[in-house]
C-alpha cells in the first residue's frame, strides 16, 4: 500500500472488486470549490472585518448600483412612494390647518391651493405639481406663504430624488456584466517556448460583430503543494 502511494500520489484510491458496500473511507472526495468562477468573479467571501456595514453606508451610492436588480427596483419604488405620500401629506396639513377643507368650495374664499378638499385630491396636486403635469384644475395661489416655501421645497427635493435614483438605475444598466457571456475560451491551455521562456497560451474568442476596445485579461495562478504522507 505505501509503495503504491509513493508511485501514485495521494490521489491513489482502493478499488473494492467484491459485492460489498464501499465504505466511508474509500468514497469519491468531494469536488473542491473553484478559486475562480468561470464568470472570472474571484470566490473569496470578507468577514470578520469590524464596521463593515458603516463602510458600506459610507459610499451609499456604489452600494445600490452593487445591490441586485430586486432590491434596486424595491428601494425604487419605496422612495417614490414614501417622498409622495409624504409630500402629499404636508400639502394635507396645510390645507387643514387654515381651513380649506371645510371652505374650499366657498367662492368668495382664497384657498392655499384651489380645489383641494381631502387628502386624495392633496395627493393629486403633488403628482400633477412634480410630474409637471399640470392640468390647471388645482394650483397654488399667492395668498399662501407656507405653500409657497413647501413648493420650493418640493421642487429642490425631486430633483435630488430623480438624480440619485435615476443616476443609479442609468449606472447599473450601463455596466457590461453579461458581456462575458459572448466570450469563448479554449478549453484545453498549453505551455510553450516564446522567445526563450516557457509561457502558458490559451485562446479567447469574441462571438459578437461589435469590437473590444482597449480589452485587458487577468490571469491568476494558484500552485498547490501536495505533502506526501510517510507511509
Amino acid at each position: 500500500m505505501a509503495a503504491l502511494r509513493r508511485k501514485f500520489g495521494e490521489d491513489y484510491q482502493v478499488v473494492n472488486t467484491t459485492n460489498q458496500a464501499p465504505s466511508f473511507a474509500t468514497q469519491v472526495k468531494k469536488k473542491r470549490q473553484r478559486f475562480v468562477e468561470k464568470n472570472g468573479r474571484c470566490n473569496v467571501q470578507h468577514g470578520n472585518l469590524g464596521g463593515e456595514t458603516s463602510r458600506y453606508l459610507s459610499d451609499l451610492f456604489t452600494t445600490l448600483v452593487d445591490l441586485k436588480w430586486r432590491w434596486n427596483l424595491l428601494i425604487f419604488i419605496l422612495t417614490y412612494t414614501i417622498a409622495w405620500l409624504v409630500m402629499a401629506s404636508m400639502w394635507w396639513i396645510i390645507a387643514y390647518i387654515r381651513g380649506d377643507l371645510i371652505h374650499g368650495r366657498d367662492p368668495s374664499y382664497t384657498p392655499c391651493v384651489a380645489n383641494v378638499y381631502n387628502f386624495p385630491s392633496a395627493f393629486l396636486f403633488f403628482i400633477e405639481t412634480e410630474a409637471t403635469i399640470g392640468y390647471g384644475h388645482r394650483y397654488i395661489t399667492e395668498k399662501c406663504p407656507e405653500g409657497i416655501i413647501l413648493f420650493l421645497f418640493q421642487s429642490l427635493l425631486g430633483s435630488i430624488v430623480d438624480a440619485f435614483l435615476i443616476g443609479c438605475m442609468f449606472i447599473k444598466m450601463s455596466q457590461p456584466k453579461k458581456r462575458a457571456e459572448t466570450l469563448m475560451f479554449s478549453q484545453d491551455a498549453v505551455i510553450s517556448q516564446r522567445d526563450g521562456k516557457l509561457c502558458l497560451m490559451f485562446r479567447v474568442g469574441n462571438l459578437r460583430n461589435s469590437h473590444m476596445v482597449s480589452a485587458q485579461i487577468r490571469c491568476k495562478l494558484i500552485k498547490v503543494s501536495s505533502r506526501r504522507r510517510r507511509a
